[in-house]
């Protein structure tokens, strides 16, 4: 009836709760009330503020700027996730000469600002089109986190795993890549889906060396004088494309948490006897 840190709520408890719940929303809904309010008291929900969306090339140009922040959250995260799961194993290795500079670098690209990372691949380095200096920096800032995120997977599964893999006669590599890391992704996906959300928001920092995603071709919207500067509308219309991209990675996130539990299940319903006991009858 009770854990070891607090015991049950009881029923003043639960009341007292649910007044701080509802307490809780009445003031959310005040404050976007009021946020709503303002901007319907400074005009910025006036049709002329939202003219521009009428029109077939500001249209397309949302949807190329779009593509754009798509594209490089894609290449990006693709190209984390294999950074991350390579030093991963690299930070795990037995031998010192593999694991000193897996550390070496996961922390310290883990230690530099992202916009420091795009500035230097941009500027520095000259790596030419403004999408690779974003997509350079993306990999390996938020491929060093998950690295440690898939790190922290691998150590926290059981060591019969990977004994029971050594037993079958399966080398180092095979058992991290064929075992451990695929168990450690499904134990620590709402992790890499979150440090996903992250990755996708940070692509914004781009507009900084005019990359045109999202936040660049808001920036130029915003500031037309031919629509009447509609910096808010752009704004909030930007914002939906972020808060859509974010629920969708949520959505999958929830899919795939729902398809590794039906598997287990399935797999539990269809085990006729404990390890134990298939061990036994084979000796």
């Amino acid at each position: 009836m009770s854990s070891v840190l607090f015991d049950v709520p009881g029923p003043r408890a639960r009341m007292r709760h649910r007044a701080y719940a509802v307490i809780g929303v009445v003031v959310l809904v005040a404050a976007v009330g009021f946020v709503v309010f303002r901007f319907a008291e400074s005009g910025q929900f006036a049709g002329a503020k939202w003219s521009w969306l009428q029109y077939e090339y500001v249209q397309l140009e949302l949807l190329s700027a779009l593509g754009n922040t798509l594209r490089a959250f894609a290449v990006g995260a693709a190209l984390a996730l294999a950074f991350g799961a390579v030093f991963a194993a690299g930070q795990l290795s037995e031998h010192a000469v593999f694991r000193a500079p897996a550390m070496f670098v996961v922390e310290l690209f883990r230690a530099i600002p992202l916009v420091v990372l795009i500035f230097v691949f941009h500027y520095g380095l000259s790596l030419g089109a403004p999408f690779y200096s974003v997509v350079a920096g993306l990999a390996l800032y938020n491929g060093s986190v998950l690295a440690e995120v898939f790190r922290a997977g691998v150590l926290s599964l059981p060591r019969g795993q990977s004994e029971a893999a050594y037993a079958l006669g399966m080398r180092k590599t095979q058992v991290m890549v064929l075992v451990l890391l695929p168990q450690a992704v499904r134990a620590m996906l709402p992790a890499i889906i979150s440090q996903l959300v992250v990755l996708l928001k940070d692509s914004a920092l781009g507009f900084l060396i005019t990359y045109e995603e999202l936040l660049y071709r808001a920036r130029a919207l915003g500031g037309a004088f031919e629509f009447g500067r509609p910096l808010v509308p752009v704004t909030i219309v930007i914002a939906a494309f972020y808060i859509a991209i974010c629920l969708l990675l949520t959505w999958l996130a929830h899919t795939l948490e729902k398809r590794n539990r039906r598997s287990k299940k399935v797999i539990e319903t269809h085990t006729p006897q404990k390890a134990e006991d298939v061990v036994a009858a084979s000796v």
